[in-house]
């Protein structure tokens, strides 16, 4: 069953020129993974430092396989050098009536 990753991100950042490519290659790189369906960035109306991203894919394991993977780790791990805060995941499942 298909599920939701709900990726919660607050953005202070001095320099944008060195987040981009970094957000840039962390999608790429996910892209590539066995299990990915697709992905969302929403910017907050509210408070324009406030970023979510919907990841979807087959299984929560697929994602948790990515989620751990050394390559995501080391480019989130640069991302949240840059920004000075924690990434924070959760995932969904749908829900049947």
């Amino acid at each position: 069953m298909a599920v939701q990753v709900m990726i919660k991100r607050k953005f202070k950042v001095d320099n944008p020129e060195k987040l981009i490519p970094l957000l840039t290659e962390l999608r790429i790189r996910a892209k590539e993974q066995p299990g990915y369906i697709s992905g969302e960035t929403l910017r907050s109306l509210d408070n324009s430092e406030d970023y979510l991203v919907f990841s979807k894919w087959e299984t929560a394991d697929d994602w948790n396989k990515w989620l751990r993977s050394k390559e995501r780790r080391n480019i989130q791990g640069e991302i949240d050098s840059l920004v000075g805060e924690k990434t924070f995941y959760e995932i969904f499942e749908p829900v049947s009536h």
